[in-house]
């Protein structure tokens, strides 16, 4: 099991957080709408904030999203430390949009495998349609995944 560096924790955001994570989700150039600092967990060393993930809520389902470590502090085991929390945090089936193929690797290493657009819930099908047609139509490598379960 991975642990954190020495100094660094992590927590639940709160309120005074948003600033913080909205500089992540911007530098990482992810999708900035609903960013809710209440779904937000962050990994927090030396005062910073320096990881922040969230779980989206839908009706039947939720989404591991806004997944983003900063720079300076990548490849230290960062992200998937904070996905593996996401994942045992998930109370419904849980999903994750992937934009290229090393992004599709790391979370398959987690346990997702890919989904169809059509075998997604109800809730997720808008959400998930906009880049389901910039997949089709522009040809943009896009992997919806579902993490399937080990736990039965």
């Amino acid at each position: 099991m991975l642990s954190l560096p020495q100094g660094c924790n992590l927590r639940r955001a709160t309120a005074k957080d948003i600033w913080s994570i909205r500089k992540l989700v911007f530098s990482a150039k992810l999708d900035p709408t609903q960013l809710r600092w209440e779904q937000f967990w962050v990994i927090e060393c030396d005062g910073n904030i320096i990881a922040c993930g969230q779980l989206r809520k839908f009706s039947g389902a939720q989404e591991l999203g806004s997944l983003v470590v900063a720079s300076a502090w990548r490849g230290k085991g960062l992200g998937t430390y904070l996905s593996q929390h996401l994942i045992q945090e998930a109370i419904e089936p849980l999903y994750v949009e992937c934009l290229g193929k090393k992004l599709a690797q790391f979370y398959s290493r987690l346990g997702f495998v890919p989904v169809a657009w059509q075998e997604l819930p109800r809730s997720l099908k808008f959400k998930f349609g906009i880049t389901q047609l910039g997949k089709i139509f522009l040809g943009i490598p896009m992997e919806i995944m579902y993490y399937k379960s080990d736990r039965g």
